[in-house]
């Protein structure tokens, strides 16, 4: 450990490691404390699989070109316009120049993707996945001497009017404190904090299951919140996708999300659909099916395909439950048999002409006269033998987080506060009122860990 560091930065993950680098090339003294031990570093940033990032032509793994504008329209269709679009457009336009960052800094990405994401032109995807871009930045830090102390969690900044004097932690059942001339603070949301979920979310909040670190209790976010920090977001808006139903309650992770939504109807636990399942491409309409799911019965819904969808989409790390008929499907899925079958030949019988189906892209391929509808990839679900998920809501990371301007500066009593700033999860809810993108959340760890970490170094000096 660093008795003396000019920076110390709370967490561990993407938007740490990006704030160390940056500011360790500035030439400060950085000191990274994360609350998890060295094989669980990272926070959510390994279990992330790709950085959706805006580019005026190629660039790196991408293919021809994906504008400002159009970023911005994608963000505002699936946030319903509740965003900061003054740092939205910050995090959109920096993200540009952040590709060959992460490059020169050890990164590697894979060729683009083609198939069913629809991807190769707005997302570029980590080789090795957030492991891997994890481990690379680790590496880089360790050349640059900047000191990583494991284990060590941050109980406490000590606040003077506009200044933080002091972090207490504890490490190795030992109680320690610093004084930096700066602090960051990257220890991303509250998600795995369930009572605290359920005071925002109420009981429902039980079933949830946590996709990411069991390691992101919201800790420093409320010690900080308590001592007057300006606040941005609400605590029930968060990152929340349908994930598997058979994952664990923490850490499950990418391998537990389910792409095959659009190619299915999705029922409840009385096996009744209550939603569009072909509204969107899912990179844009993926992460509101958590929050669908958490509205249901028990907060359970339950996917149903047949054969000739089986190989449309990414599989999930467990096999689907099988079955050669409906009936035989719904009995082992614990759904009613006779109300599968009737939900199932309505939306039969609904379903039109499908020639024109197309797996990548909207193809207009809809039901007629059913409620509700589902507008792309209506298919009848008649070709044995058939397929099941369960779906649970996954939480990723809560919204609800410390409010900062386009310095990345925190502030409290109308005033910034000098010598404090916050990158990733912890100030995602700045620009994310509601709703997701994928590959969002890397992009703003990215840019706003960079911003941090150069204005935290600069006041340093």
């Amino acid at each position: 450990m660093i008795n003396q560091p000019d920076i110390v930065i709370i967490g561990g993950g993407n938007a740490a490691l990006c704030a160390a680098i940056t500011a360790a090339e500035a030439g400060a003294r950085v000191q990274i404390l994360e609350t998890a031990p060295k094989p669980y570093r990272g926070g959510n940033s390994r279990h992330t699989r790709n950085f959706r990032c805006m580019h005026s032509g190629p660039l790196g793994p991408l293919i021809d070109d994906y504008s400002e504008d159009e970023y911005v329209a994608d963000l505002m269709k699936v946030t319903g316009g509740k965003t900061d679009e003054n740092l939205a457009r910050l995090a959109i336009r920096r993200s540009e120049d952040c590709l060959p960052w992460m490059e020169e800094r050890g990164v590697r990405f894979q060729p683009s993707l083609s198939g069913t994401l629809s991807l190769a032109r707005t997302n570029a995807f980590f080789l090795g996945g957030g492991k891997g871009l994890v481990n690379a930045y680790y590496r880089t830090a360790a050349v640059l001497g900047i000191d990583v102390l494991y284990e060590a969690a941050v109980t406490h900044l000590e606040r003077e009017g506009q200044r933080i004097t002091r972090v207490d932690f504890i490490h190795e059942g030992t109680g320690k404190s610093l004084s930096p001339k700066s602090v960051i603070v990257a220890s991303g949301g509250f998600q795995a904090d369930t009572d605290w979920l359920a005071r925002a979310w109420g009981p429902a909040a039980k079933n949830f299951l946590i996709r990411g670190t069991p390691y992101n209790r919201g800790v420093v976010l409320a010690d900080l919140l308590d001592q007057g920090v300006e606040q941005v977001g609400d605590p029930t808006q968060c990152h929340a996708v349908a994930i598997d139903g058979r994952a664990p309650k923490f850490d499950g992770g990418i391998v537990t999300r389910l792409d095959c939504v659009p190619f299915s109807i999705v029922v409840n636990k009385d096996a009744e659909r209550f939603y569009d399942e072909g509204e969107d491409v899912w990179p844009k309409r993926y992460a509101i099916w958590g929050r669908l799911v958490a509205a249901q019965p028990d907060q359970v819904g339950y996917v149903i395909i047949d054969a000739k969808s089986l190989e449309l989409f990414m599989p999930s790390v467990f096999p689907p439950i099988k079955a050669d008929t409906l009936e035989a499907l719904a009995e082992t899925m614990g759904l009613p048999p006779k109300n599968l079958r009737a939900t199932v030949d309505t939306f039969n019988a609904a379903c039109g002409d499908t020639s024109g189906f197309h797996p990548t892209e909207l193809d207009g391929v809809t039901t007629s006269g059913l409620t509700p509808p589902k507008t792309n990839w209506a298919r009848p679900i008649t070709e044995p033998p058939f397929y099941g998920y369960s779906l649970r809501t996954g939480v990723t990371f809560t919204y609800l987080g410390l409010k900062v301007d386009e310095n990345a500066q925190c502030s409290a009593d109308g005033k910034p506060i000098e010598n404090l700033w916050a990158a990733g999860e912890t100030m995602a809810g700045s620009i994310l009122g509601q709703g997701y993108l994928a590959g969002f959340g890397m992009t703003i760890g990215t840019v706003f860990g960079r911003i941090a970490g150069k204005e935290a170094a600069a006041y340093a000096n």
